[in-house]
């Protein structure tokens, strides 16, 4: 049995953290759902910086749309979204048959609006509704300034994926803010559904203290932190709180395993599929670890409702001189900032592959 089954099997979700205009063509994307029973997708600005820069299957939309006065921002948002809308579509049949459960593909914000509530919460609005998918995210990170712009999009009843979640205290806090924008919209008598899902990052954790502690520590932050995120999540399922939005026909925001890519060459290609493998929960991962997945895939035990062992190991870190909590904080600015950077890369690569047509006519 292919390491794909098995953790289909175990009540995770396998979601592809990659979507290209190739892999569309090719049936690539198709071939995994079939083959690996991959049920949804994540995209990023790298990823879509790549397969530009390094291929011709974007040039023909490019010329036409800079044709028609397309630049910047306006022609970005025209390729990504024929792409998602178009693996949307594909998705759409799982995303029925799951009761709307499964099947997401996912959409980035600009970051330039990132500290901007009002905008960020009218941008949101705006590509979903563009997008004309009912199962499409708009991606919106859980950073301070992020979290009242989760509250109103999902108010106003946008499907949010919550990123850039490094911690238990960051989930808790984005988790809150997606409760009380149901909360809202029950006691404004509008429909409880809103989904959304809350990615949590894991491997950059070890990447950060690879050379700041012990090898006995190595590769273990990143699942401690999972497993320490999974018991709070098992805990909010189960209060009294969410209950009693679940009577009024609300449904669960789901954890999200992100940054799934093992990369440290000297730890387990799997690392963080094997080790946090868990129920009603997503682990999106790059290519190279779902062929991975699905060629030596062993998964182990399903994480412990309470976090098991994570406090011990946490607190193995602190005592080796890792302040977790500034940590996770860290790692949440640097991953916006990079954010940032990657998306300013993409906008330089699309002008810049624009030019380059232009001039060839």
């Amino acid at each position: 049995m292919k390491g794909t089954r098995r953790l289909h099997d175990a009540g995770q979700s396998i979601w592809l953290d990659n979507i290209t205009r190739g892999l569309l063509r090719s049936g690539g994307l198709k071939r995994y759902v079939d083959e690996f029973l991959v049920t949804g997708l994540t995209s990023n600005p790298t990823i879509f910086d790549n397969a530009i820069r390094g291929g011709q299957d974007y040039d023909p939309a490019i010329r036409d749309k800079i044709s028609a006065g397309r630049a910047g921002e306006a022609l970005l948002f025209d390729l990504v979204l024929e792409d998602l809308t178009q693996a949307a579509d594909l998705f759409r049949p799982i995303h029925e048959l799951t009761n709307r459960v499964d099947g997401w593909v996912s959409l980035e914000l600009s970051p330039t609006i990132a500290y901007d509530t009002k905008a960020s919460v009218a941008a949101a609005k705006e590509l979903h509704a563009r997008a004309g998918r009912p199962n499409l995210f708009i991606k919106i990170p859980g950073t301070p300034e992020g979290i009242p712009a989760i509250e109103e999009s999902i108010f106003a009843g946008v499907p949010i994926n919550v990123t850039l979640l490094f911690s238990r205290e960051q989930y808790v806090a984005a988790a809150e803010a997606y409760i009380r924008g149901i909360e809202r919209r029950v006691a404004a008598g509008l429909n409880a559904y809103v989904p959304s899902v809350a990615s949590l990052f894991v491997s950059r954790w070890d990447v950060a203290v690879a050379d700041r502690v012990p090898p006995a520590l190595r590769g273990q932050l990143g699942v401690a932190v999972g497993k320490q995120t999974y018991g709070a999540y098992r805990e909010l399922l189960a209060s009294d709180r969410w209950l009693r939005l679940l009577n009024c026909g609300a449904r669960s925001q789901r954890l999200l395993f992100a940054s799934t890519g093992t990369k440290d060459p000297k730890l387990s290609d799997l690392l963080y599929v094997a080790e946090l493998a868990a129920p009603h929960t997503i682990n999106t991962m790059p290519e190279k670890t779902l062929l991975a997945l699905a060629d030596h895939g062993q998964i182990g035990a399903l994480l412990a409702h309470d976090g098991g062992d994570a406090e011990a190991v946490i607190g193995r870190f602190r005592e080796a001189g890792i302040d977790v909590d500034a940590l996770a904080a860290k790692l949440q600015k640097d991953g916006a900032a990079a954010f940032v950077k990657s998306w300013e890369d993409l906008l330089t690569c699309l002008k810049e592959k624009s030019e380059t047509l232009r001039k060839a006519g």
